[in-house]
């Protein structure tokens, strides 16, 4: 049998078991209205009540869901308005930004120590919660993914050097499944551009905010 075949039948079995489901009731209360008005009429007015309830429900469902389709696309257009706007900074630039996310959101003696001899560390800050913050920022293009070595770099020395709580990698695109592997086993918060662009927008958490405790 043809797929299509195959649908229609399904179709017209769901609408055979509708119309039973339906038709089949309120035939059944015409007649108890007919015939024994005293109980047939209640039943039909609390069936019609019923349907009006079901149908204002269901709009009301409906108006939830457009809303919410709604509040996600724009969540969607300003995170991409923010993550274009990294792309078009360079890799100093892209520190500081990263820098004043930190201070803008609570952040205290933050500092940006970005460089030559850096250690695998671009910004460093006390996060609100009073814990260290050691952030890597990796200013790649969409199709540069941040790779394992790298991550390994910056995991041998944001605890034993940098004495981080939590580190974290930030970059404007994304990470292979090695580094994120990698990160996960080292207790490595990992911002891709989606993360990036949501903390930048406010429309998504910062490093700081996680359901764990951070790794001593």
């Amino acid at each position: 049998m043809s797929p299509s075949r195959t649908r229609g039948s399904s179709c017209q079995s769901v609408v055979i078991r509708l119309l039973w489901a339906v038709l089949v009731p309120l035939v059944i209360l015409l007649q108890l209205v007919q015939h024994v008005p005293a109980l047939g009429i209640p039943l039909l007015l609390a069936a019609f009540a019923a349907g009006g309830i079901y149908l204002v429900r269901n709009a009301r469902k409906a108006e939830q869901r457009r809303l919410e389709a709604a509040r996600l696309a724009q969540i969607r257009e300003v995170q991409s308005r923010e993550i274009a706007r990294y792309h078009t900074l360079g890799p100093t630039e892209f520190e500081h930004a990263v820098a004043y996310l930190c201070q803008r959101d609570g952040c205290t003696d933050v500092k940006v120590i970005g460089g030559a001899g850096d250690l695998g560390a671009d910004v460093i800050a006390t996060a609100p919660t009073g814990y260290r913050l050691v952030i890597q920022c990796k200013r790649y293009g969409p199709t540069h993914k941040v790779g394992s070595p790298e991550m390994q770099r910056f995991g041998g020395t944001c605890y034993s050097v940098h004495r981080a709580h939590i580190p974290v990698m930030v970059t404007t695109s994304a990470f292979t499944a090695q580094a994120a592997n990698y990160a996960t086993v080292q207790g490595i918060r990992l911002y891709d551009e989606h993360a990036l662009a949501g903390w930048a927008s406010q429309t998504g958490p910062a490093p700081w905010h996680q359901v764990s405790a951070p790794a001593a």
